[in-house]
């Protein structure tokens, strides 16, 4: 490696510096943390816990956000965004944000439901009707098996909504839970390079659901359904009526399907944990990632799309707001306050645990004071308020929404999985020691 960029890494993994503002803060609203009732003080202390998880190899880098009452009082960059060419970590760095896109397939959804398209308790085999009739997989009885399959198949007791999608209560299988799991792993494999996301809905639409409708939460690629409705309803494919409809009124430049070529040098390289944890490569930001190469036809509502921690915190903010930024109103405030409430009642929310219910989309913060069932040290990973909402990435990119601090916190990095690091859990908790007010 080149003596300055060997320079240039041992700055970024020590921190860097950072006397000269971040680029790609330029055009945030800034506020010191005191006018917001937070600390600089205590703010502070989020750097050295990042550098933490640097100084072990266990991530690349990291950039992290707090904002209040609408105005950023933290933003700060540590590390590198790419370790074998030792580029160093950017306010501007765009990252594969993965089920971040969840949200926003939802939101793009509800927006065409303020439209009158459609209805919550519609079918969803009124638009595709490859739903019609599902089939639920029951364990077979061991008196009855035949060695052929160990489930039957019976009638749904319901059809399958759009409220079933968006609150991830289809009974859709995915892996790795549920009995048709092997069926949902042939579907989801795509077939040819020119396949769009419908036919892969199409296939999905017959594998055998887990459970009937609306009995269990589990996690599923029912937000990929949720966006190839937004194309049916709209006639317009999804990348397109993000763009329009959501990316250029926010102003969110960086947040896209495919990375065009010209912007390769602020993506950032996505890694795994190896046997030691410490991380290695598994995909370079060059042409030959899927997140760039061609052919641009596949997009999932599920997952799959890149940004910069900027761009995300512009469509939170929007939501924090009641569905409007800097006179962009995407929704009505009635309808961001229906997709951040509980849907689910109690139902177990397994994958984020059981402080969490589910909305339209988000994973949204229960009153645990009325949980009987849960026991103390499940009582919640953070100082969240009730009501907070969030979903994160599988590279390990979060963020949260508190409106009843008017908070929020976004943190990106790019390791998957990361189910051995705490960093998600810690930035949260020291975002909230920080509120002095």
């Amino acid at each position: 490696m080149p003596d300055d960029k060997k320079t240039a890494k041992k700055a970024a993994l020590e921190g860097g510096s950072r006397s000269s503002p971040l680029p790609g803060a330029e055009g945030l609203p800034r506020a010191k943390p005191e006018e917001v009732g937070m600390s600089s003080e205590r703010l502070a202390r989020i750097r050295p816990a990042m550098q933490r998880y640097l100084d072990r190899q266990l991530i690349p880098g990291a950039v992290t956000l707090v904002a209040r009452h609408g105005r950023v009082v933290h933003l700060d960059v540590i590390g590198l965004r790419d370790v074998e060419s030792g580029n160093q970590m950017t306010a501007d760095t765009i990252f594969r944000i993965a089920s971040m896109t969840k949200p926003i397939t939802s939101v793009a959804l509800m927006m065409l439901f303020e439209e009158g398209h459609f209805l919550l308790s519609d079918p969803v085999s009124k638009w595709i009707p490859e739903f019609a009739d599902p089939r639920v997989a029951e364990p077979v009885p061991p008196d009855e098996f035949s060695g052929l399959l160990p489930y039957r198949l019976v009638s749904a007791n319901r059809p399958i909504t759009i409220r079933h999608l968006l609150t991830h209560t289809t009974g859709l299988s995915a892996t790795p839970r549920g009995m048709t799991q092997e069926e949902f792993m042939k579907v989801q494999q795509r077939q040819r390079p020119d396949e769009t996301i419908g036919d892969f809905v199409k296939r999905y639409a017959k594998v055998p659901l887990n459970r009937h409708p609306g009995e269990a939460w589990n996690y599923s690629r029912a937000t990929c359904v949720v966006g190839h409705l937004v194309e049916i309803m709209s006639g317009m494919p999804l990348d397109e009526y993000f763009r329009e409809r959501i990316f250029k009124p926010l102003n969110m430049p960086d947040t896209c399907f495919y990375l065009p070529v010209e912007k390769l040098d602020r993506f950032a390289a996505c890694y795994t944990p190896g046997e030691d944890l410490r991380i290695q490569l598994t995909d370079a930001p060059t042409p030959e990632s899927r997140f760039v190469k061609e052919p641009h036809i596949y997009f999932m509502g599920s997952g799959g799309l890149v940004s910069t921690i900027s761009d995300y915190y512009r469509f939170d903010q929007m939501m924090l707001n009641g569905g409007e930024l800097e006179g962009a109103r995407i929704l009505g405030r009635k309808t961001v306050e229906f997709m951040t409430k509980i849907h689910t009642g109690d139902l177990p929310i397994w994958l984020p645990g059981p402080w969490a219910g589910f909305g339209l989309g988000f994973a949204v913060a229960r009153n645990i004071d009325n949980i009987n069932t849960l026991k103390a040290e499940h009582s919640g990973p953070t100082p969240w308020s009730v009501g907070t909402y969030t979903w994160g990435g599988a590279f390990c990119t979060y963020p949260f929404v508190d409106p009843v601090e008017k908070l929020i916190g976004i943190v990106m990095t790019q390791v998957g999985p990361y189910r051995h690091l705490n960093i998600r859990q810690e930035f949260t908790g020291l975002t909230y020691q920080a509120i002095v007010d």
